[in-house]
């Protein structure tokens, strides 16, 4: 992933990726760089517009974060409002009693 991260960096930079500008994030990052990964990685991302990329892969991972963690936040959040509730009607026929 150091690799990924490492373009990705340069990239956002507005560098232009060359194996020698990755290997020096890399090894600044304290990672011993592979020339034969930082190779292949560029060969990899030739021909392929990160933005893109970034723009496309990230929106269905948002998207299908959401609905799991949304489905179990709603019956949290509604038990814990209906016990608010119940404690406050419970509070109000206390105070009732007081006024009798």
């Amino acid at each position: 992933m150091e690799y990924v991260y490492s373009a990705l960096l340069l990239h956002k930079a507005g560098q232009k990726l060359t194996a020698k500008k990755m290997e020096d994030v890399l090894t600044a990052a304290g990672v011993t760089a592979d020339k034969g990964r930082i190779k292949a990685l560029l060969a990899a991302l030739q021909d392929v517009d990160i933005d893109e990329a970034l723009k496309s892969s990230s929106m269905p991972m948002a998207v299908a974060a959401a609905p799991g963690g949304a489905a179990e936040a709603a019956p949290a959040a509604e038990e814990k409002k209906e016990e608010e509730e119940e404690k406050e009607e419970e509070d109000v026929a206390g105070l009732g009693s007081l006024f009798g």
